[in-house]
């Protein structure tokens, strides 16, 4: 578990402000981790935040940072693979205006599985914006079937790509 920092967080969700409105909005938290994005983005405004991960200890660890924050409702937990979770979300037509990925750093096939799904998937509408968190020295893609990279954001030895459908 390698939690976005604080700072790349704040920068992330600067930028997103600035371009908008997040109240009331969607957001998808895959590899969650801490929960550290999602839980940001419930505290900004978010109506709903969809949190996956398949690891035991991040689950538990969200559930508590979940607990501690006093955050009861606006949320389900997904404790399964990330694929499998995205094919779920899809079947029942839940569609975001954000999704997040920050998958481990060494899972490269993850960002192309992951991003290559949501392409084609009903879980993105026209205007949703996907926000892959990756190493500064790999670089996921432009483009994944209809999603377009159009930003790239860097801090330290993290990257922040923004892709939106073309």
């Amino acid at each position: 578990m390698r939690p976005t920092s604080d700072r790349l967080r704040e920068t992330l969700f600067n930028v997103l402000s600035a371009a908008g409105e997040l109240e009331g909005t969607v957001w998808l938290d895959l590899f969650a981790g801490t929960g550290a994005v999602g839980i940001e983005a419930a505290s900004r405004g978010a109506r709903m935040v969809y949190f996956v991960d398949s690891s035991k200890k991040a689950a538990t660890v969200l559930r508590e940072n979940l607990a501690a924050l006093q955050i009861i409702d606006g949320y389900e937990m997904h404790e399964r693979e990330v694929e499998s979770a995205v094919r779920l979300l899809d079947s029942l037509k839940v569609v975001c205006e954000f999704v997040f990925l920050d998958p481990p750093y060494a899972n490269k096939k993850a960002y192309e599985d992951v991003l290559g799904f949501l392409s084609q998937s009903s879980v993105l509408a026209e205007n949703s914006v996907v926000i892959a968190e990756h190493d500064k020295h790999f670089d996921p893609g432009e483009r994944f079937g209809a999603l377009e990279r159009y930003r790239k954001l860097e801090q330290g030895d993290a990257v922040l790509s923004f892709y939106r459908l073309a």
